[in-house]
């Protein structure tokens, strides 16, 4: 049946030894030149008639001799780049890849390979031997993207994501560039990691915190995404001393991540440790802290998207619960109240009721109005961690 085929295709077209054997390339072993030369010495030997191989294939144009100089122009192309894996990617012209399904169509062909594929396989081959890099087809660094009849060779470099921890040891400092701020989170570490790994840096916080407001502890999760690094193999621990430097933040544990994780990292909702220094005008005592703690432990609060972030957020009902809290008489008009919440609940509006649109709030508890002048965030849980930090 092969030799049936192989005949009736020779007949009509001229196609090379691996155009050819590609025809039956999921029959046997072995590479599909070999395989379209063995069928062209069978024919010849059952037939008396020689089926000698054309000086051109109309198929392929001769794009297989000249693999040397695809990968030449590969290498070229990839030497500016740091990278441990790579893909090697192919495109044809259109009327290429038609013609080859046209023939698989005329002859009925169940068992042939596209042309781009093989393309693909024999140049990686070359381009791995050459230059000591592996190839991967889940998730390499770079895909080198070669155009055999143009020339043409474009690079698809694969983006770098790196996890950690932020700390931000001082107020006045926005988390992403704001107007009015000369620097933020953000540009404070991505002028280290856009040095370093010379690629584009874009930074992503699980959640934010206010400009005001310290973030301390463990600190809170972050992704870097790198794009086109031309830089890959860069030593975290020299990137964290220098961001560091700064005094004004600290990145801590940072560590190379995949996309999935960065999204698992990002979309989490995290509970939070809080310490607000909380104002009430007309006095407090003892008694009235203790009676704020009473009634917030195990409250679940319902909060209208507070005013002072409705040009940027939906205008909704929030259902966020508190854990644990902790009251602490600091003079006649301040106490400390440390709490443990649901990620995504307004501690100042908490406190003031932001006019009503937070229930309970601690203006609510006491009927007085109170407000928060200090307000740090002690700690980002993790899914299954505890106020104490245990799984």
């Amino acid at each position: 049946m092969i030799l049936e085929k192989a005949s009736k295709i020779l007949e009509k077209h001229q196609l090379c030894n691996r155009c050819l054997g590609r025809m039956f390339a999921k029959l046997g072993k072995g590479s599909n030149e070999e395989r379209g030369k063995a069928i062209r010495l069978v024919l010849s030997m059952e037939t008396g008639k020689i089926f000698e191989e054309p000086r051109e294939c109309e198929l392929c144009k001769g794009v297989f001799k000249n693999l040397d100089e695809f990968l030449r122009l590969a290498i070229e192309a990839v030497k500016d780049y740091e990278f441990n894996t790579f893909l090697i990617g192919s495109k044809f012209p259109e009327e290429i890849v038609e013609k080859e399904r046209e023939i698989w169509e005329e002859f009925e062909i169940r068992t042939g390979e596209p042309i781009n594929r093989e393309f693909n396989r024999e140049l990686g081959k070359l381009f791995a031997k050459e230059t000591g890099k592996e190839p991967n087809k889940e998730r390499p660094d770079v895909v080198i993207i070669v155009e055999p009849f143009s020339g043409r060779v474009r690079l698809q470099v694969n983006p770098i994501y790196i996890a950690g921890r932020y700390r931000k040891l001082v107020r006045g400092i926005p988390q992403t560039p704001a107007p009015g701020f000369k620097e933020s989170i953000a540009s404070i570490i991505c002028r280290s990691f856009k040095r370093h790994f010379q690629g584009k840096c874009v930074f992503k916080g699980a959640g934010r915190e206010d400009v005001d407001v310290r973030m301390l502890g463990r600190g809170r999760p972050f992704v870097v995404e790198i794009k086109s690094p031309r830089r890959r193999n860069v030593n975290l621990k020299l990137l964290e001393d220098e961001i560091n430097s700064s005094g004004k933040i600290e990145v801590l544990n940072l560590r190379f991540i995949g996309p999935d994780e960065a999204e698992k990292i990002l979309t989490t909702r995290h509970k939070k440790i809080y310490e607000a220094l909380v104002y009430v005008k007309d006095g407090i005592t003892r008694e009235e802290v203790e009676k704020v703690v009473k009634a917030l432990k195990n409250a679940e609060i319902r909060q209208r998207t507070p005013r002072r972030v409705l040009n940027s957020r939906a205008d909704i009902v929030r259902i966020r619960k508190v854990y644990e809290v902790s009251g602490e008489l600091v003079d006649e008009n301040h106490f400390k109240l440390r709490l443990l919440t649901d990620g995504g609940l307004y501690i100042k509006e908490l406190i003031s009721g932001d006019n009503g649109r937070t229930k309970p709030s601690v203006s609510e508890i006491l009927g007085k109005e109170a407000w928060c002048e200090l307000l740090d965030v002690l700690d980002v849980l993790e899914e299954e961690e505890d106020a104490e930090g245990n799984t």
